[in-house]
């Protein structure tokens, strides 16, 4: 059964053919340098390049699958959350296919693509197991007990984790995306030059907050009166990604001992994170759990892991209403 799955919840515009849990095609393409002048996604922009490159993206993805539309036995697109014009876009395009081509059509849920992404690539993972989705837009710890079967367990209260990263990279001139580039930069600086605390949430909850880390960079940048000297960018840089990554840390650390599970899967753009992925790698080894990530390219926002849950819902005959409608925010 081969599955067409799009993704348009935000500046990627994505497509992809899976067939029974392989990928025959991954394409997709990024708007950094349409929303890169100004310092973020917007999403009128975002919409008008979904629409303007859909049609061309799909048509690669189908080239590289080597199959054409006609050979596609379902279509699913993500419909929440995200960018409601970026949503619409594809989810209508999506709709617009499988109607007039008479297949099955299925609705997907950004954060339940990212929670799967990994079996596209190893069906090892035994249920139950801890899910921590940390993105640009999300930082989510799941307990999934079996594939649609997910308990949220804790959420960011404001910012998330990746959001945080691109605005403090801002405040240091780095630009947008600025993610990546702070990772780059914190190599090169001391982790404890500036020590930011975590946040006292209280009563053990699983939630998070880096609204206070990203305000304390803030205020350092403005002690310095406009002069940052290269050593104060790697420094700050080196602290605040030190702080994030032991939130978050601490956080899976807590979840998997609170809820006795030995299986952690760790998805979503952050999860490229080096330093992230190097310390739970030591926890792993530290309490004995066996945590996993996708691929680079699986973790970032992209049709596959879109297409791989709508293969899932199509083999349980579960295809969504033509009248599902896109949802800017939902929870699993």
């Amino acid at each position: 059964m081969k599955i067409l799955g799009i993704e348009t919840s935000c500046d990627e515009t994505a497509a992809a053919v899976v067939a029974e849990g392989k990928i025959l095609s991954n394409v997709v393409a990024s708007q950094t340098a349409a929303h890169a002048p100004f310092g973020g996604v917007v999403p009128e922009i975002a919409s008008r390049h979904h629409v303007e490159n859909l049609p061309a993206i799909v048509k690669e993805a189908l080239r590289q699958a080597g199959c054409s539309l006609t050979d596609i036995d379902g279509i699913a697109a993500t419909h929440t959350p995200g960018l409601l014009g970026a949503l619409l876009v594809g989810l209508q395009y999506a709709k617009s296919l499988a109607f007039a081509l008479n297949k099955p059509f299925v609705g997907v849920n950004h954060l339940e693509g990212h929670l799967n992404a990994l079996f596209l690539e190893q069906n090892e993972i035994d249920y139950p197991y801890l899910g921590l989705i940390v993105s640009g837009g999300h930082t989510h710890l799941y307990r999934v007990k079996g594939f649609g079967h997910y308990e949220l367990l804790g959420a960011t209260r404001d910012d998330a984790a990746g959001e945080a990263f691109d605005k403090v990279a801002k405040l240091l001139g780095l630009g947008y995306p600025g993610g990546a580039r702070l990772e780059a930069l914190a190599a090169g600086g001391n982790p404890r030059a500036f020590r930011f605390t975590q946040p006292k949430m209280g009563n053990g909850t699983l939630d998070f907050s880096f609204s206070g880390v990203k305000t304390a960079c803030l205020l350092q940048v403005k002690n310095q009166n406009g002069r940052l000297s290269e050593q104060f960018q790697k420094d700050l840089a080196a602290g605040f990604q030190e702080m994030v990554t032991n939130f978050l840390r601490e956080r899976v650390a807590q979840a998997a001992k609170q809820y006795d599970l030995q299986n952690v899967v760790i998805s979503g753009g952050v999860a490229c994170n080096q330093t992230l992925r190097q310390k739970l790698q030591a926890l792993a080894r530290q309490e004995g759990l066996k945590i996993s990530f996708p691929s680079p390219s699986l973790c970032t926002d992209n049709g596959a892991m879109i297409a791989y849950v709508g293969g899932e819902y199509l083999k349980r005959k579960q295809p969504s209403p033509w009248s599902l409608n896109a949802r800017a925010t939902s929870e699993l």
